[in-house]
């Protein structure tokens, strides 16, 4: 569909050079395929947008893409060639396959995409996954695009919660990665009730930050712990990571202390009240509270802003664009400051992804509190329901695929949302074979797979897409057409629900093609060939949408 776009937009460009021209789809078949607004013309070449549209439509080439161009009110609708449509869209993606819908736009470029950066204090719950799940789509999509991409984890291992747990595992002679959600509650249960253990978590902080080996050891081997572990369910999710940056390095190299020394020599650095060093953020578009962002404690140990200033320029110096960090949506003005801290010092921000909360029926989750559902207990449950559904179906369920329609459903059910909107997680919904989900992909990924083994396995070479005359095949092409500019803009926006709205728009739409449409028991074999190709088409594109959201395809369900 992108093609037969530029070369509408180049013909009326040449009549209208110095506006800018985008086409749209309209919302009823009946109105074309494409539709130029000339709404935002008018202005440019000063006649009503009835008039353009009339006097452009006489001067479109001619184009065996276009049956005809009619004129409604301020638009020009064009009416695409069936056959020519079909025929394009299904030849490509059967020449390009896995590719297909990637426009290259990354090649030769390298990218950089920090997402997870959970504290390791514990094994992650379910609201943390969002982070991972989005920061791995867009991972996934650059290089889709061709782009060498690192994937960073930045670990907090200096913070007031890590020295916490250090205190709450002392005497103990190892912590395993299950035991540490109980150790973490437990010491906040005990700091708040003897607020003389405080004193002793910031001790901790001043002799790590000074180089104590001791300390410096038993941080560590607590945040390896958790690390191990947190890499552990995430990678059974297929996320992965590349580079593994640690708060402390910076500290321990001095890093820190040079930004230090760099802001205070801007003349922005203060010390406040109590004795803290704050960088002055005045003249910033910042909310009247935030005026400040406190960089140390008042005994000089660095805290999380200063730590992350420090990183943050490391990524911007690699070179790598985009630059991309994920956040939750409670990040926001907090990036805002680190911006701007940045700004003062000279370095441009990365590109941050804000995204909102996972709800499940009883609200939000805290680890702090310990009121959480674990997202290894959470997926376990999934692989349990997805088990019992395909029992229910089949009477009995591969291990395999289960685990796969499990996965695939909670990957589905959060990402198929706008980033900046809450997802509510609903167990029936999202492993439902129906309706906008995981498994509904998966399903007729596998339905398209046993239509094509029916047929004997193999595709015919070529065929005569002119016979496909029902409404439906061609709405079914001009979906799978769109699939590229879906994830185009899915990339630039940094948003995967874009990607899983379009295979599911595809999924429908095949559906109904299904339905309706006899493939192998077509009356002609001509007929019987070209529909066989746009299965295969249809599997194509959702296979490549699945893969582009972090979600397996299965042979079988």
């Amino acid at each position: 569909m992108e093609s037969y776009k530029r070369i509408i937009i180049e013909d009326i460009k040449q009549h209208v050079p110095s506006a800018e021209i985008a086409l749209e789809v309209p919302p009823d078949p009946k109105l074309g395929d494409l539709a130029l607004p000339c709404f935002p013309l008018a202005p440019v070449l000063r006649k009503s947008p009835a008039a353009i549209a009339a006097d452009l439509k006489g001067k479109i080439g001619q184009h065996d893409f276009i049956d005809k161009v009619e004129v409604v009110g301020g638009y020009l609708n064009f009416y695409l060639n069936r056959t020519t449509v079909i025929r394009d869209t299904v030849n490509a993606i059967l020449a390009e396959g896995q590719s297909y819908g990637s426009s290259g736009s990354g090649r030769g470029k390298r990218a950089l995409v920090e997402h997870t950066s959970i504290n390791p204090n514990a094994s992650p719950h379910v609201g943390r996954a969002r982070n991972a799940l989005i920061g791995d789509s867009i991972v996934r999509m650059l290089r889709f695009e061709g782009y060498d991409v690192e994937v960073h984890y930045f670990v907090n291992d200096v913070g007031k919660q890590i020295a916490m747990l250090v205190l709450g595992a002392e005497g103990r002679e190892s912590v395993t990665f299950d035991e540490l959600l109980g150790v973490y509650v437990d010491i906040n249960r005990r700091v708040e009730e003897d607020p003389e253990l405080e004193k002793k978590v910031f001790a901790l902080l001043s002799r790590l930050e000074s180089g104590d080996e001791d300390a410096i050891k038993s941080f560590r081997q607590i945040v390896d712990v958790c690390i191990d572990g947190q890499t552990r369910i995430l990678g059974e999710l297929g996320i992965r990571y590349d580079v593994f940056k640690y708060e402390s390095d910076y500290v321990s190299r001095g890093v820190t202390g040079e930004i230090l020394g760099r802001l205070q020599a801007t003349g922005k650095l203060e010390k406040d009240t109590d004795g803290r060093f704050v960088l002055n953020l005045e003249g910033y578009d910042l909310p009247s509270r935030a005026p400040y962002v406190v960089l140390t404690r008042a005994d000089g140990t660095s805290l999380y802003p200063l730590r992350d200033i420090a990183y943050t320029i490391d990524k911007v110096l690699t070179g790598r664009n985009p630059n991309i960090v994920v956040l939750g949506e409670d990040q926001k003005l907090y990036f805002q400051q680190v911006r701007a801290a940045l700004d003062i010092l000279g370095y441009a921000a990365p590109v941050s992804v804000h995204y909102s909360f996972v709800l499940l029926p009883d609200g939000k989750m805290s680890t702090r509190q310990g009121t959480v559902v674990l997202l290894e207990d959470f997926m376990k449950e999934a692989v349990a329901k997805a088990t019992e559904e395909m029992e229910k179906r089949h009477g009995e369920a591969d291990e395999a695929i289960a685990k796969a329609v499990a996965y695939g459903a909670v990957k589905y059910a959060i990402l198929k949302v706008a980033n900046e909107r809450n997802v509510t997680f609903d167990w029936e919904s999202a492993l439902s074979f129906e309706g906008d989900t995981g498994p509904y992909l998966q399903y007729c990924h596998a339905r398209i797979n046993s239509i094509i083994r029916r047929a004997g396995g193999e595709l015919p070479a070529g065929a005569d897409f002119s016979v496909l005359t029902e409404d439906i095949e061609f709405e079914l092409a001009k979906e799978l057409a769109q699939f590229p500019s879906a994830v185009s803009q899915a990339v630039a926006e940094c948003s995967p629900h874009i990607v899983a709205n379009a295979a599911a728009r595809v999924a429908r739409a095949f559906s109904t093609f299904y339905n309706q449409c006899p493939v192998l028991n077509a009356d002609d074999e001509r007929v019987r060939d070209a529909r066989l190709l746009l299965c295969a088409s249809v599997k194509q594109v959702i296979g490549n949408g699945m893969s582009l959201l972090g979600i397996d395809p299965v042979e079988s369900m």
